[in-house]
């Protein structure tokens, strides 16, 4: 069996609308171990016989089998596997990758054979086939450095790494002198006689006569044809027998994609090969990144930061209020009636299972003295040690007043960071005595520091003691049916009397005088309960808020017996709503911070994709090298794609340390909050790596439509 017949073989370009035969029914054969020389002038077909031969290019019509397969029924595909496989090519200009080395360009091939050698085998087998034409000394030297005589020996090597079965060589000492040229002639005559056989393209007598066959073409048609026998017939060598990976299960093994580990080390050389361009490149999808590493981390510091702000106002607290009092159309705001008192506290506390702690507040705002120093605090809220597990406070200093100093009405307080800082400077507070409303007070502890609430009051401020001692000793008010403001009026009048027994209402004077039986019965006094201004419960978490807010309802309106369809005689208010609104303007603003950030992205998409478009378009001539020695269209949109996503991978790396830099830069410099974001470096880098397959896949795909004739012709 031959192992190349063609059979009326016809080639018509299509210019325009004109019609350019170029092969006119051609029909030879070549046998295995033939070394032939085609010969003829320029324009004569010769090249496009050879581009025909090597499945690079197709004949109008006719038949072409090789080894006994009908190539000319092939799809391009199958017609790459069988370039890689069978054939190997040496072209005039050499054809090597730029700014590669003579190694890597001759194990160019193997990349595409579908993983059938190891890499320590073909960089074995890539360093004796160099070393067989000369070039043992020059393995990592650049094509930009070997002269042509050199190049063309990198070319021959490269042709022969895949063990071809058919060596096509196209004028290669066209652009040698006349020794480099003999030198590889007689490395062909070398190869012939190990049992490769050769086509060489020519249109140099001289260089024909190296060959044993020569076959004249003139005109799109084969004129004569001359025989050397006296030529010696090759041997046949283990290298000219057809390898195993040329069997059927080899071609079928062959036939799948590049393995991974191959083509990402290709695409790298492919991109180092201009570094500034592809740093360049990779500069939007840093920025990108960067973009939306920094402006999650600061949106979520800045939701963590009010978090803790209204955690910091006690968690999951609920604010019972006073009813509100109306008078012939008046109302007179929250507080204006008093209907809260400590046992409603004590109730809550005891019975409610959805409440973790209960505190009642008595509130009062006067001057603090200490020595020579005074101070008004924000707020001096007596109540009861529960007051510190609602709001979630510690003792930074001493201890908290107890229970028992609440029933007592002892004159103990405990002093808030700003108000120690105020009256004490430096000194320890504790165990001091300050003036509160010329009542004085030992201080038996000092706050945490709490810092400021989410309205920007100081909460520090702030000064506690036992609601009693604030409500009989500091108000100066008892069983009072007025509330707050106008009891504090009035006191304030009496005391202008300096009576005593108003300040210290466990004297043994009355407070209210004596009535009369018609008084009593006309005009009864509205002496109920002792007041207090409101209460402060906890619920034991965020989800039974509602559970606890049914709860105390429930609660007070039997206390307060209330009928049905009668309104509360309070009110209850939670932070859960004020949580909410705030957490949603964060995650907002984070969500607007995140979309700019992901426009960066998407420009540094579009950057990628115009890179990659010029780079196909500077790397024609590679392509089309690569298809010639047996890529097929997968592996080039394979290599392209890898191309970009790897571009892609290292500028989301490199954005992912730029823009944690740039959060930590914030945090330090302007005293930003900021916090970690894994799952933002997560999607950050898979969106990246998305960036780089969506935008990399039309240039990939647009290099692996080009067709090898016409990317090797490309200028």
């Amino acid at each position: 069996m031959k192992l190349v017949e063609l059979q009326d073989i016809h080639k018509v370009y299509q210019l325009g609308e004109s019609s350019v035969p170029v092969l006119r029914g051609v029909s030879l054969s070549i046998s295995r171990g033939d070394f032939v020389a085609l010969m003829g002038t320029s324009g004569s077909g010769k090249t496009t016989l050879m581009n025909i031969l090597g499945c690079l290019d197709r004949p109008s019509s006719g038949q072409y089998w090789l080894e006994g397969r009908n190539v000319t029924a092939m799809t391009p595909d199958e017609r790459a596997v069988l370039r890689n496989q069978k054939l190997g090519f040496v072209f005039q200009n050499f054809n090597l990758l730029p700014r590669t080395n003579a190694l890597d360009n001759v194990l160019m091939p193997l990349t595409y054979s579908g993983g059938s050698h190891s890499n320590g085998e073909g960089h074995e087998r890539a360093r004796n086939l160099l070393a067989r034409v000369g070039l043992e000394d020059w393995l990592h030297h650049e094509a930009s450095q070997l002269s042509g005589g050199q190049q063309q020996r990198v070319a021959i090597a490269r042709s022969l790494i895949n063990q071809p079965s058919l060596l096509f060589a196209d004028e290669p000492t066209g652009n040698l002198d006349s020794k480099t040229s003999e030198e590889v002639l007689q490395i062909f005559q070398e190869l012939n006689r190990d049992g490769v056989t050769i086509l060489l393209v020519t249109h140099d007598e001289s260089v024909a006569r190296a060959a044993r066959r020569i076959i004249r073409i003139r005109d799109g048609v084969v004129v004569s044809e001359e025989s050397d026998f006296h030529a010696v017939k090759p041997e046949t060598t283990p290298e000219s027998s057809p390898p195993e990976a040329r069997t059927e299960a080899g071609r079928k093994k062959l036939s799948g994609m590049v393995s991974a580990p191959r083509m990402v080390r290709t695409a790298i050389g492919g991109l180092r090969r201009n570094i500034m361009r592809a740093a360049l490149t990779t500069l939007g999808i840093i920025i990108g990144v960067a973009a939306v590493i920094a402006m999650m981390e600061i949106g979520r510091g800045s939701s963590s930061s009010i978090q803790k702000t209204i955690a910091s106002m006690g968690a999951n607290i609920l604010i019972i209020m006073p009813g509100t009092a109306a008078s012939g159309g008046v109302t007179f705001g929250a507080g204006s009636v008093m209907t809260l008192t400590p046992g409603d506290a004590e109730a809550m506390g005891r019975e409610l299972s959805s409440v973790k702690a209960v505190a009642p507040i008595a509130r009062a705002r006067t001057q603090v003295v200490y020595g020579n120093r005074n101070w008004v605090p924000g707020e001096i809220p007596g109540t009861t040690p529960a007051y510190l597990t609602v709001r979630e406070w510690g003792i930074g200093d001493g201890t908290m007043f107890s229970d028992q100093d609440v029933r007592q009405a002892a004159k103990v307080c405990v002093l808030g960071r700003t108000v120690a800082r105020e009256l004490f400077d430096d000194e320890p507070p504790v165990g001091k005595e300050v003036r509160i409303n010329n009542v004085p007070f030992k201080v038996v502890g000092v706050l945490t520091r709490k810092g400021a609430n989410m309205m920007g009051n100081d909460q520090d401020d702030i000064v506690l003691a036992p609601w009693t001692t604030i409500k009989y000793r500091v108000a100066s008010t008892s069983l009072s049916s007025s509330n707050q403001s106008s009891s504090s009026s009035s006191s304030s009048g009496t005391q202008q009397g300096s009576s005593t027994r108003q300040l210290y209402p466990g004297s043994r004077d009355n407070l209210y005088p004596e009535q009369s039986a018609t008084q009593a019965a006309n005009t009864p006094l509205p002496i109920r309960f002792t007041n207090v201004d409101r209460i402060l419960a906890a619920a034991k978490s965020s989800s039974e808020i509602p559970a606890a807010i049914q709860e105390i309802t429930n609660l007070l309106r039997e206390r307060h017996r209330l009928r049905p369809g009668e309104p509360n005689d309070f009110n209850i208010r939670d932070l859960t709503e004020m949580n909410n609104a705030m957490s949603s303007t964060a995650n907002m603003m984070t969500r607007l911070l995140l979309a700019v950030a992901l426009i960066s992205l998407l420009v540094g998409g579009v950057g990628i994709m115009n890179i990659m478009l010029v780079s196909v378009t500077e790397r024609t001539r590679e392509i089309g090298l690569r298809m010639a020695v047996g890529a097929r269209r997968g592996n080039i949109l394979q290599q392209f794609l890898t191309e970009s996503v790897v571009l892609c991978f290292c500028g989301g790396v490199a954005g992912i340390l730029v823009g944690r830099g740039a959060s930590h830069l914030v945090s330090l410099l302007l005293r930003w909050p900021t916090e970690l974001s894994l799952d933002a470096v997560f999607a950050a880098f898979v969106v990246s790596a998305t960036v780089g397959i969506v935008f990399g896949y039309y240039p990939a795909w647009k290099a692996s439509r080009l067709d090898p004739i016409q990317a090797l012709r490309y200028e």
